[in-house]
């Protein structure tokens, strides 16, 4: 069994993709974010891989509103590395394996989630990942628990991130790369987003809906 941990940030305790927000104003970076974070829970929920989580950044979000209808799990304290290591540890050892997903790239297929976990269920280390745009990545996974040292001094949300990541992680085992994928960070990157939910062949309910509202609502931003 693989669980899914989700990172999110709650609006109101947390900025939330305040590069974007600088382009089309808080409020709707706040819901895109907020939708697309919905997005990401739907489909690894179709992809019915294991139990998925909302991992959030905040203690005090543990009972907010937005992430009730799921179970929650604390992201710890400490840079985005220390964050990821101490969700993905904890959920290996409870279940097995384990996928953490952001909450900005609602193009996902279930299939690939599906296609990584099939991969992780294997006596052998293995590990998974899903490349960005950016030169960051949307999902790591593996089947064993990884060193906390292993996860530190890596300079996150750089061009450079995977490469770094790739580096300090290859002793894992065997490695399973998933299609590459756009994520919201600015404005410029809408363009490529839009495509990507526009070529999935069978799109989610919640996907069509994410991609109707960012034509409504964003799409004239970047004409503009």
């Amino acid at each position: 069994m693989t669980a899914v941990a989700i990172f999110v940030k709650t609006p109101g305790l947390s900025p939330v993709k305040t590069r974007l927000a600088q382009s089309i104003g808080s409020q709707l970076a706040e819901q895109w974010y907020v939708r697309a974070a919905r997005v990401v829970t739907e489909i690894a929920d179709s992809s019915s891989i294991g139990p998925v989580f909302w991992a959030v950044s905040e203690p005090e979000a543990v009972k907010h509103e937005l992430w009730k209808k799921r179970p929650v799990i604390e992201q710890g304290g400490g840079g985005l590395g220390e964050r990821m290591a101490c969700v993905h540890n904890h959920l290996v050892e409870q279940h097995g394996s384990a996928l953490l997903l952001g909450a900005d790239a609602p193009q996902i297929d279930p299939a690939w989630l599906q296609q990584a976990a099939l991969w992780l269920e294997n006596t052998q280390p293995r590990c998974c990942i899903g490349p960005a745009r950016d030169g960051g990545f949307w999902t790591f996974g593996a089947n064993r628990a990884i060193n906390l040292e292993h996860w530190r001094g890596i300079d996150y949300s750089q061009a450079d991130t995977l490469l770094q990541f790739r580096r300090k992680m290859r002793r894992h085992g065997e490695w399973l790369t998933l299609p590459r994928l756009s994520d919201l960070d600015e404005i410029h990157d809408l363009t490529n987003l839009t495509d990507e939910l526009v070529a999935l062949k069978q799109p989610s309910p919640g996907q069509q809906e994410l991609l109707e509202w960012m034509q409504q609502s964003l799409i004239g931003l970047v004409r503009g």
